[in-house]
Parts: structure tokens; sequence; C-alpha cells
């Protein structure tokens, strides 16, 4: 691996951390696999593969511990652990799409849904790839003019990714409004009881709180880049560990309380479970038709 004699890091990475936070980002990861075997949530995929993108980056960062010059080590897990929420994102945006139809409210949509998971994952595949080029950018030379051409590359990536998830959020908040205003049969017979409903509103609710958490996460992000490798941010540790691996993990465990299996599967279930009644109706008249 190469190395380099420009300062990657204004401290020593603590190993303590690092490897506390791959071992619960581990947990979650095993958990969300186990839910989406059980649930066949495939649109989850995208979040599990982020929840594996915080091991490998904070594995590398303990080791970075040892090896505070090695250029290529220092990118990997700056890119595997920026990455991460880009994939969070993408499921967040589907599981988004798949609520409204599963209440019958695609005319309350302020974005049409058809179009809905296409437009804010083709923003979310743009982030990843600008991100993805930055980190290559950086890896791919100790020089501190390339260091910093990546990071602004970086940058640009995670301003794109806060302009859609903000719009995400204001779509979403839209659409929670003239639901309530205007509910649908489907959003009212599938509503539940309970301080925390889990239902529609309460998977709303999660998908707010994550997005805020990304957001939180991604503004920080930008400062700590925009501000250059001898910003303030960047030369204290202690941030990386509340704005991004604290509120990350706070991600996956929310997806992981308030899975959208819960309330997507069990519309799914009385979805097909009504298809199968109409079948059974319409197949004695069939019969007869042919007699």
């Amino acid at each position: 691996m190469a190395s380099s004699t420009f300062v990657l890091y204004h401290y020593t990475p603590t190993v303590i951390g690092a490897v506390l936070f791959a071992a619960l980002f581990l947990l979650s990861t095993v958990f969300h696999l186990y839910q989406r075997v059980r649930t066949h949530a495939k649109y989850f995929n995208p979040f599990i593969v982020g929840g594996i993108f915080q091991v490998i980056g904070y594995g590398a960062r303990a080791v970075s511990h040892f090896h505070t010059t090695l250029t290529t080590l220092y990118a990997m897990q700056t890119l595997f652990i920026l990455l991460a929420p880009t994939l969070y994102a993408a499921s967040i945006y589907m599981v988004l799409g798949r609520v409204i139809k599963s209440i019958k409210g695609e005319h309350l949509s302020y974005v049409p849904v058809r179009f809905m998971t296409k437009i804010f994952v083709m923003g979310d595949v743009t982030s990843f790839i600008l991100q993805g080029a930055g980190g290559g950018v950086m890896s791919s030379s100790g020089s501190s003019n390339l260091l910093v051409i990546g990071q602004w590359i970086i940058v640009g990536g995670l301003g794109v990714q806060l302009v859609f998830f903000g719009a995400f959020l204001i779509t979403s908040i839209i659409f929670h409004c003239r639901i309530t205003r205007s509910p649908t049969e489907e959003s009212q017979s599938s509503v539940a009881s309970g301080l925390i409903p889990r239902d529609w509103r309460g998977l709303l609710f999660a998908l707010y709180t994550v997005s805020v958490l990304i957001l939180i996460r991604s503004v920080y992000r930008v400062v700590e880049f925009a501000q250059g490798n001898n910003g303030y941010v960047i030369s204290h540790e202690v941030f990386l560990y509340v704005f991004d691996a604290s509120m990350m993990f706070l991600v996956m465990v929310m997806m992981n309380i308030f899975h959208p299996s819960v309330v997507l599967g069990r519309n799914d279930t009385a979805a097909s479970r009504e298809l199968k009644n109409l079948r059974s109706e319409n197949r004695p008249a069939s019969a007869d038709r042919q007699c």
C-alpha cells in the first residue's frame, strides 16, 4: 500500500472507538440480513450493503491506528464510511413509494409515484459516483493537491445528497399532510393503535427520523471537507463519532425497530388474500360458463 509524507491524520485514530462501532454495525447488519431473509424485502438490499460498508470502513480505521501514513488505507476507510449513508438513502427512497401505493394515495403525492423512486435513486447514484470518484482521487496519490481535489469532489457529491434528501423530506411531509386531510379507505383501515403505531404513520415518522439524522451527518461532512485537511473539524476525531458513527448507527437501529416489512408485508398479505378471494369467487362462475 502507498504511503504518504503528507499528514493524513492530525491525531492517531482510536482503536477502541473503531472496533466498537465496527462491532455495533456488524450486529445491526446481521439483524437486518435476518429480517431481509425472513420478509423477502428486496428493497432493503442496499441498506444491508451500507451496513457492510460501515463494518469495513471502521475495521480499516482500526487498522489505520497502526499505519497512519498509508494513503490507500486512509482513503479506504474514508470511502466506505462516506458511501454507506448513500446506500441507506437508496432503500429509504424505495420505501416511501411503496408506502404510498400500499394505502392507495398515489393521487396525493406531489411527485408522481411512478417516477418517485427513479428520480430520488438517480440523485442518490449521482451522489454515490461523485463521492466514490473523490475517494478514488484521494487514494491515487499521496500529494496534497490530489487530496484537496478529491475532498472537493466529495463535497460536490454530498451537496447532491443534501439536495435530493431535502426534496425527499419535503415530498414525504406534503404527502403526509394531504393523506391526513383526505384519508383513503386503505389508510384508515390499516391504522393500528398504540403509543407508537406500527402502521404507515409510524413508518413515515421513522423515515423522517432517519432522514434528519442522515441530513445532519451530511452537513457535518460538507463542513469537514470544505474546511480542508487542516480544518478544525477534520482535526478532531470526536466529531466523526458524534456526527457520523453514532448518527448512522441510530439510523440502522431505527430501521431494525421500524422495519418496513412490518407495514408493507402486512399490506401485501392483505392484498394477496383479497386477490385470492376474488379468484375463488370468480372460479365457479367460470366453470358454469364452460359447462
